[in-house]
């Protein structure tokens, strides 16, 4: 198992959420935010979600408010937030800080020192593309859609290698 797979988050509804179930799939790990003007896209990472899971993709949703303060609610309020407006179905985990020196153990093997993508994550619905041995395949600007051809083409691919 990698060390990705070896991580374990909290997630929205306060139980454990490990990783190590997604070990064979590939993941869209994003940072996300309920108050940003690229929230509207939770629509698209949905239909991802929908449109791939079967074929063995998961979209993991980590709520951030390092940016501008645009995650300011509680769990409660995110779950909320993103069930009622968008529907979303996929996990999502409870807040978590992707930059600086509490930058959670996930954000410092996507884009720490070391990482195949390093760099502070620049603004909310930046995306990841993990393989399934928990690799980084690909890293994606938060202006890169969940509709982009370059984001689905990555996807489609990575989901290629594992029929």
């Amino acid at each position: 198992m990698s060390v990705f797979h070896d991580l374990t988050l909290k997630a929205l509804d306060g139980e454990e959420l490990p990783l190590a179930p997604f070990k064979g799939k590939v993941v869209l790990v994003v940072n996300v935010a309920s108050k940003c003007g690229l929230t509207p896209q939770y629509a698209g990472l949905e239909h991802l979600y929908q449109q791939y899971r079967e074929r063995g993709f998961s979209v993991l949703g980590l709520p951030c408010n390092q940016f501008a303060g645009q995650e300011p609610g509680s769990e409660a309020d995110i779950r909320a937030f993103c069930s009622l407006n968008y529907g979303v179905s996929f996990p999502l985990s409870a807040k978590l800080e992707v930059n600086g020196p509490d930058r959670h153990p996930l954000y410092l093997l996507l884009a720490g020192e070391g990482a195949e993508f390093p760099g502070d994550i620049t603004w909310n619905f930046e995306k990841f593309l993990v393989g399934p041995d928990g690799r980084v395949l690909e890293r994606f600007s938060p202006r890169i859609t969940p509709e982009d051809p370059l984001l689905i083409q990555a996807i489609e691919k990575a989901l290629a290698a594992l029929a």
